[in-house]
């Protein structure tokens, strides 16, 4: 009886949560009938979303990396170069999609070069941070062993930077998955795909499988980046 009392003060109610219960269990239902009756659909969208994000992601380091080392062997070049990239990344995506409209319309290539902009700025704010954080007694050892310039740079400096450069792309990689659901508002595909439809269905189970696809890919993304970012942390010591 006292235990009673006390699940009643608590707001406990056996209806609701049987309610509850059986919510779940649908839910669960439906999205085992969805991936029964449409697994090849979310394949296609899966390969879709990654086949964007890694178009988006490899561009983004081929600037990004280059910008970096100008930036820092110039260096007046990296007050400029920085404003303009960290201007960029404060619009949001969205915005920057709907800009892409009328030079590129609608598809995968303004959604690509949207993702890009978005993923330039971390990789290369973290490519400037370290080639600029080898310590400058291992450049004057380099240096005094007879070390050109071209040396340093690729024997000490990028391998010294290689790490953090790599965190860089992590972020970058897990915003561009992230911000690639977007995509499927300007016909680009992916993942966002079955999120809007959910949306527009009032379907709670595309909701969850669309979002829970991108979350596990972000993730997954996340740690790919991780374990090559721990294979180069024996370049930061000696």
């Amino acid at each position: 009886m006292r235990n009673l009392v006390i699940l009643r003060l608590c707001g406990y109610n056996k209806t609701v949560s049987d309610s509850m219960w059986k919510g779940c269990v649908a839910m669960y239902q439906q999205i085992a009938e969805y991936f029964q009756t449409s697994s090849e659909r979310w394949f296609s969208m899966l390969a879709g979303h990654i086949g964007l994000s890694a178009g988006a992601l490899l561009p983004a380091i081929v600037i990004a990396v280059p910008a970096g080392f100008l930036c820092v062997r110039y260096a007046r070049l990296n007050r400029p170069v920085t404003a303009l990239f960290g201007t960029l990344r404060i619009i949001p995506s969205l915005a920057v999609l709907l800009l892409m409209l009328p030079v590129l319309g609608t598809g995968a290539l303004p959604a690509m070069a949207a993702l890009v902009l978005l993923a330039i700025p971390p990789i290369l704010a973290n490519t400037i941070a370290g080639l600029n954080g080898v310590p400058d007694f291992m450049l004057e050892t380099a240096v005094s062993l007879g070390m050109t310039q071209e040396q340093v740079w690729w024997k000490i400096r990028f391998p010294l930077a290689l790490p953090l450069i790599f965190a860089g792309v992590k972020t970058a990689a897990v915003e561009i998955i992230a911000s690639a659901t977007l995509a499927a508002r300007i016909g680009a595909g992916g993942l966002g795909d079955l999120i809007f439809t959910g949306i527009g269905l009032f379907r709670t189970d595309l909701l969850l499988i669309g979002g829970g696809s991108v979350a596990v890919l972000s993730l997954l993304a996340g740690l790919l980046f991780g374990l090559l970012e721990k294979m180069c942390i024996r370049y930061k010591t000696i």
